[in-house]
């Protein structure tokens, strides 16, 4: 009876302004921008983050201070939309790049926009409609149990505005200021964005750092326990494993590369060495930590089953605005429906055993994702390692069954795509609802808001992942696709029966270690896989966060304004990345003459700032993350 005592902002007797022309098309515009700037920070560095308060913010400032409406659930709606692209985007990103990668091998024709769309269409409906029956169970009756850190986050934000704050603009600074060094280092190349150093001393260990804006901003909102976690996993990669492997093989040939450790490390140096060995341990320890994490994770998700389905039969919640969902008899009509179409839509390369996996697993781990975000937040929400978990299951049964060779792994990176969608989706879906009951708005209206957020999304992923894919290809240098590698190389070793085992079993036993010691294992064996450079840009943001933290302020509501500042102008960062990302990558596919517009506007040749630039360039970078987290805060003691 507790859910009953519990008053939201909004009474559920009061109707005022929500679903409305204004909040849908602003929803649905942010949906796709910060779609398209997760696409790239997720392809470039293998974490996306949560763009709920960014876009309740800017839905403030918009609609509040230009439009001079006010309705705060008008501006819950503007980010319920909005957000969903940057799940969406979250989870096609993980997976579908490796369809580009098998096209570019010559294994599998080129994905057509229909198929891209389609498969992000699908994973996004059924992650919406499959939290619907998760409603009640998670967000209403354990309310004050489950705490959906990034839901109570946009709440507070929202009725900060409501109550007169104006933090849009820290938004806007961040994404300028953001915007114009990424024009300056990746376009101009006025100095490099990675700064990288190899050390002679100490044969196979290296030690840069990518001095980029969205590198500090999700280190800052990570804050700095998990970027501690990934950098220790670079850490033990860098200067542990490859300095062994440097040492111990330096005359052999070990698979998969094809000369000697000692060629390997004269002609590419540590990053060959990454390339190589340590991305195979890393894909081993994060399919591991995945594994674990659903093994732990199976009491709660038995509990949330029969909690959500006990009350299936007692018919409509009831006559409450804040009590109406979308009709179960619709959810589950609505799934089976999209099942059947994509077990016998030609354009999609899912079988019926396919489609059956989806369904299954689909609803399984939207409820792993709706529980787990609930407990640890949506960027700790480990989709990847539930997509490695999903894939491995779907490669074997593919083969089992008789599906192989290039079918079967376009099939398997297809289920696993629909899959590690709806985990994203269904992840952000509960931050959303848990806004949602905490302001009072009417659930329905949430769900409608979250499924044109996909379906628009949705539309735009294919094309981005075009441009971008047409632009630097995936998984160079410029666009790594860790996740999508690895789920890449895991289809490819279980269809082939080539995996380096080896090596996976060695990032595997990592995990296990890390797991006995009672560490995290995902942010972790994230570390490993990624290189040295990403993470300890992402660890300097930490740092920062550390530090804006530990400062004495007159008072605990003086501190969180700072802190609060800081979260809102390094998503301005974030988002301000990416979007200039995409703008580079459209020039980089124009040309002029023989060259590319990007070619044409790189100064480098010329003169370059060289690294010593690039670190005074990012070390003003991180000061200024300080100042407006200061500026943030009422007053603070010196």
């Amino acid at each position: 009876m507790e859910e009953k005592k519990f008053q939201p902002f909004v009474p559920a007797d009061k109707v005022v302004p929500e679903f409305t022309v204004f909040s849908v098309i602003l929803g649905m515009l942010l949906a796709v921008i910060f779609g398209g700037a997760n696409a790239y920070l997720g392809l470039r560095v293998g974490m996306t983050v949560s763009a709920s308060i960014p876009a309740a913010v800017i839905s403030m400032g918009v609609i509040r201070k230009i439009l001079k409406r006010d309705s705060i659930l008008e501006n819950n709606t503007v980010q319920t939309i909005g957000s969903a692209g940057e799940s969406l985007a979250a989870g096609a990103i993980f997976t579908m790049p490796a369809l580009f990668m098998w096209a570019a091998d010559g294994l599998c024709d080129m994905p057509s926009l229909i198929e891209i769309g389609l498969i992000a269409l699908i994973g996004g409906v059924l992650g919406v409609l499959m939290m619907i029956p998760l409603r009640s169970a998670l967000i209403v009756k354990e309310h004050g149990v489950l705490g959906y850190p990034e839901g109570q986050a946009c709440a507070e934000v929202l009725m900060a505005g409501e109550e007169g704050g104006d933090k849009s603009s820290t938004v806007f600074a961040g994404l300028g200021i953001a915007a114009a060094y990424k024009f300056i280092t990746d376009g101009l190349k006025l100095f490099p964005s990675e700064v990288d150093w190899s050390i002679p001393a100490y044969k196979g260990s290296g030690i840069g750092v990518d001095v980029l804006p969205a590198l500090a901003g999700v280190g800052y909102i990570c804050g700095a326990r998990v970027s501690s976690y990934m950098f220790a996993g670079s850490t033990l990669a860098w200067f542990v494993l490859m300095p062994m492997i440097a040492l111990f093989g330096s005359d052999l040939v070990i698979y998969p590369a094809t000369s000697t450790v000692a060629e390997l490390w004269a002609n590419e140096g540590t990053w060959g060495l990454w390339d190589s060995f340590i991305r195979y341990i890393g894909a081993g320890a994060l399919a591991a930590g995945g594994i674990i994490s659903l093994i732990k994770s199976l009491p709660m998700i038995v509990t949330t089953f029969a909690s959500a389905f006990k009350d299936y039969g007692k018919g409509s919640a009831g006559v409450l605005r804040t009590e109406q969902d979308i009709s179960i008899k619709v959810v589950i009509a609505a799934c089976l429906a999209i099942t059947v179409f994509m077990w016998l839509f030609p354009g999609i390369p899912v079988n019926f055993i396919g489609a059956l996996t989806v369904l299954v697993f689909g609803f399984f781990f939207a409820t792993v994702s709706s529980r787990m975000v609930g407990m640890i937040g949506s960027s700790n929400n480990p989709v990847s390692g539930m997509a490695i978990a999903t894939l491995l299951i779907a490669t074997i049964t593919l083969k089992a069954t008789g599906t192989t060779g290039a079918e079967g792994m376009v099939g398997a990176i297809a289920i696993g795509s629909v899959i590690c969608i709806i985990a994203a989706i269904s992840g952000d879906t509960s931050q959303d609802l848990k806004t949602g009951f905490l302001l009072g708005a009417t659930p329905k209206k949430q769900q409608c808001g979250e499924l044109i957020g996909v379906t628009v999304s949705a539309i735009a992923i294919g094309a981005i992942l075009y441009l971008l894919n047409a632009a630097w290809g995936f998984g160079g240098e410029e666009l790594g696709a860790p996740q999508a590698m690895m789920m890449k190389m895991v289809i490819e070793g279980v269809m082939g029966g080539n995996l380096p085992w080896a090596l996976v079993f060695t990032g595997v036993f990592i995990a296990v270690f890390i797991e006995i010691l009672g560490l995290p294992v995902l942010p972790i064996a994230i570390g490993v896989y990624l290189p040295f450079h990403l993470n300890a840009g992402i660890m300097a943001g930490g740092v920062v966060r550390w530090l804006v933290e530990k400062r004495k302020y007159s008072s605990e509501k003086a501190k969180n304004d700072a802190v609060q500042s800081g979260i809102l102008y390094t998503s301005g960062l974030i988002a301000g990345e990416g979007i200039v990302g995409i703008l580079l990558a459209v020039l980089a596919v124009i040309t002029v003459g023989d060259k590319s517009v990007g070619d044409i506007i790189n100064i480098s040749g010329s003169f370059s700032l060289g690294n010593i630039g690039g670190l005074v360039a990012f070390g003003v970078l991180l000061v200024s993350i300080v100042l407006f987290a200061n500026k943030g805060a009422k007053s603070v003691k010196e």
